[in-house]
């Protein structure tokens, strides 16, 4: 593949991902910095960028513009999951009144792809698109819990597991034990991994071939919710939204498949 690799192509989309919730406006030299490019070439991707409508500046700060959303776009309006799985986090919602979520694997993170948000629990804001590790989020335990056993060995031999609170599990040994009981359950819980006073349960959705594709998740503070009321009240809930989602992604690829 090396010899089909488009550098310049490579480069041009670490200059948009340079731009991020922390830093949405950035002048030339933080840019050339971020994407390890030199001014010059750094220079040369974000006036390309501009030309293109997908950046913009006043002359020294760079911000991306509205347009890059089209990026995004392509890819959730060939992915049915979203336009599917909303109305069901609406509904689990309504009846639970904690935030729900459906996100996919991404190499080591999973990335947000629906939502319906009730409080703010967290210190980041969630959106479409966000990125956590998935080794420390439910999300991510049920989609590693679901890869191949050859993808997981990757994982966990290509991938440091960072530390991100004081109960985040950083040992391969350990998080391989806890991705056997998720498996074994059918569901994971995460009791503050991600950040303190989060806890997160979440479920597989599966595809025909059984294979979990998405993830599903309730997320709430620990100060109102305790393990044990969370298995008791959000569990069945969550794995009933999780079946549906399911059932309505088989009828939406069953009718596609239809000459």
């Amino acid at each position: 593949m090396a010899e089909e690799y488009v550098q310049s192509l490579a480069r041009g989309l670490a200059v948009i991902r340079a731009f991020d919730a922390a830093t949405p406006e950035l002048t030339l030299s933080d840019v050339a910095r971020k994407t390890e490019l030199t001014r010059a070439a750094a220079r040369r991707f974000l006036l390309t960028l501009v030309d293109l409508g997908y950046v913009r500046t006043d002359g020294r700060l760079f911000s991306l513009s509205p347009r890059v959303l089209e990026l995004g776009y392509a890819y959730l309006s060939s992915l049915s999951l979203p336009e599917v799985a909303l109305p069901h986090l609406e509904r689990l919602v309504a009846e639970v009144h904690e935030s729900a979520s459906v996100s996919v694997l991404d190499d080591a993170d999973v990335v947000y792809v629906a939502r319906v948000p009730t409080t703010r629990i967290m210190r980041v804001t969630i959106a479409i698109g966000t990125r956590f590790p998935a080794h420390c989020t439910s999300m991510g335990r049920v989609l590693l819990a679901g890869l191949p056993p050859d993808e997981l060995d990757a994982f966990l031999e290509g991938h440091p597991l960072e530390r991100l609170t004081p109960r985040t599990v950083t040992s391969p040994v350990a998080l391989r034990g806890e991705l056997d009981r998720v498996r074994a359950q059918g569901w994971a819980m995460v009791d503050q991994e991600l950040e303190e006073g989060l806890r997160s349960i979440a479920a597989p959705i599966r595809n025909r071939a059984g294979r979990a594709v998405a993830a599903v998740n309730l997320s709430s503070h620990a100060s109102r919710t305790t393990l044990e009321s969370a298995r008791r009240d959000l569990l069945p809930p969550l794995l009933a939204t999780a079946a549906r989602i399911e059932a309505d992604l088989h009828a939406t690829s069953s009718r596609e498949a239809m000459p």
